[in-house]
């Protein structure tokens, strides 16, 4: 039995869990293990009608649960940034999910916007550390809304939190076994502090622990050309917040966009999170238009840390399936079918 705690979120969220609480469902049955689910009322509307973001006591509980499943967060009667920071960013830190996972796999039968480039070349994972930089919120103003007005914003790199980003990059570049490719995503050239420290662990560690993975770096800019010009070059993926968090949109784009697009917050020693990248659409909300693969996905990365392998595998294999057999586009209202029919075909095939 695995305790999920569930937050369908803004917009199109509550529709796209739906679908993949309706495929956690099918899968969980047919393999022998079951799943329980609660669900959470966090989001732009809680936030407008009682003024709450995350209440302290809904923190600890979520620390006793096996996995988050998050729809999105986002609501356009909301000033951007009080959602962003008051629930995900605190629920990143307050877990210490330190690792963002972005797989960046194109299935057969998506079109892709890189000419000459199929399934083949584009496979490889993007680790992002998902605590620190400039997203730990380091710095202030001085002088505001004046002329002279200061705005800091400090980037924070510590030996602790780099080394273990870079350790699980390194035992996921193992347990992936494709090309043992690691490949450091940077700025040595000018951020010379940060990474100074970022490729003296990655090259410590990578030769005392894991000799058995080819280290490799990349400069950010060079990384983002490789990434349209020559994908299939990449493995696995290790950087910073920042870097990865620009770098995982244009993989989400060159896999065929937002709506096949997952992703895992990770803590390896506690509870983890998993989501559909795409955000809330609010547009879209209630049309049953959206693509709910991307949550699907999110849903069965779940399922492969909480170690069920055999059912994420038929999870994503489901949704390979309906992709090449069924779906005219990713795109939303493009699909041939809508948000619901799309996650019955996933059940059906699994």
């Amino acid at each position: 039995m695995y305790k999920i705690a569930v937050l369908p979120g803004d917009g199109t969220g509550p529709e796209v869990v739906a679908e993949g609480l309706k495929v956690l469902e099918a899968v969980s049955e047919s393999a022998g293990f079951a799943m329980d689910f609660t669900r959470y009322d966090l989001g732009g509307e809680r936030y407008m009608r009682t003024g709450e973001i995350l209440p302290d006591s809904v923190i600890e509980e979520l620390r006793g649960y096996d996995a988050i499943y998050l729809g999105a967060i986002g609501h356009p009667d909301v000033k951007p940034g009080i959602l962003e920071k008051g629930l995900l960013l605190r629920l990143r830190f307050e877990l210490d999910l330190y690792i963002n996972l972005r797989p960046v796999k194109l299935y057969p039968g998506v079109d892709t916007p890189l000419k000459d480039k199929g399934p083949k070349e584009i496979d490889f994972v993007v680790v992002r550390e998902n605590t620190e930089g400039q997203y730990a919120g380091a710095g202030g103003f001085l002088r505001k809304g004046t002329p002279d007005e200061i705005a800091i914003q400090e980037s924070i790199s510590t030996r602790k939190g780099v080394e273990r980003c870079l350790r699980y990059a390194f035992q996921y570049t193992q347990k992936r076994n494709k090309d043992k490719k690691l490949t450091l995503c940077g700025k040595t050239n000018v951020l010379t502090y940060a990474f100074d420290l970022w490729e003296r662990a990655f090259h410590e560690v990578g030769q005392k622990d894991f000799p058995d993975i080819t280290r490799d770096y990349a400069h950010v800019d060079a990384t983002v050309m490789w990434m349209v010009k020559n994908p299939e070059w990449f493995d696995v993926i290790v950087t910073e917040n920042m870097f990865g968090d620009i770098i995982t949109d244009l993989g989400a784009m060159i896999q065929g966009g937002m709506g096949i697009a997952a992703g895992g917050n990770i803590n390896p020693e506690g509870v983890s999170m998993f989501e559909p990248i795409g955000g809330s659409a609010p547009k879209y909300t209630g049309l049953s238009v959206v693509n709910p693969l991307a949550a699907i996905g999110a849903a069965a990365m779940m399922l492969e840390t909480l170690g069920e392998d055999k059912a994420a595998s038929r999870v994503e294999n489901s949704v390979i399936h309906v992709c090449q057999s069924h779906l005219k586009s990713l795109a939303a209202g493009k699909m041939g079918y809508n948000t619901q029919e799309v996650g019955d075909l996933v059940v059906k095939s699994l």
